[in-house]
């Protein structure tokens, strides 16, 4: 069974990263492949801070990451780079724990003025991480992604130009995986 995992690193629980995250997973809701989510939130945050890489939940979080054929990293944009969030996670994975890996970069922000983002602040260290086999990436903007409902009914509407360019990117992401099993 070909494994994919989420990495979502928003602190906030009704962020329209979720939308969009959650809009890629039901696409990729397929018998062959097992989806797994990883909120970067679950994991305690004094392990987080404190660099406990011999935390159970440290090593069950890479244990997900290292069983994975894909990996898909998912950020807000804050202050013209990632959340802080994923960087305390991406330090405590293992030096080469993206090798191999298929990555499908995501990130959210207010304003299309931080799109190159994922190219300058991500990617290098992802590469760091061994990183070497990307999906197109995606950057979309709050304006995208209504956010409907309030408290446990949240619910989100992505527009069509965004959807578009999801399935395109989820499309490469099935063509990479089927090349790799076969």
């Amino acid at each position: 069974m070909t494994r994919i995992v989420s990495i979502i690193a928003t602190p906030n629980q009704s962020s329209r990263l979720l939308g969009v995250t959650n809009y890629v997973e039901q696409q990729l809701r397929e018998p062959k492949y097992e989806l797994t989510t990883l909120q970067v939130t679950s994991i305690p945050a004094e392990d987080l801070i404190f660099a406990r890489f011999d935390s159970p939940a440290i090593a069950e979080a890479n244990a997900l990451v290292e069983a994975a054929d894909a990996v898909i990293i998912a950020s807000p944009v804050y202050k013209a780079s990632y959340s802080g969030i994923l960087k305390t996670y991406l330090d405590l994975l293992p030096q080469k724990g993206l090798d191999g890996k298929i990555v499908a970069p995501i990130f959210i922000g207010g304003t299309i003025a931080h799109l190159l983002s994922i190219d300058y602040s991500l990617k290098p260290v992802l590469a760091s991480l061994g990183a070497r086999q990307y999906v197109s990436s995606i950057y979309a903007t709050d304006s995208q992604v209504t956010r409907t409902g309030q408290g446990n009914d949240i619910a989100f509407e992505l527009n069509e130009e965004l959807t578009a360019r999801l399935d395109r990117t989820i499309e490469e992401l099935r063509i990479d995986l089927a090349r790799r099993s076969s």
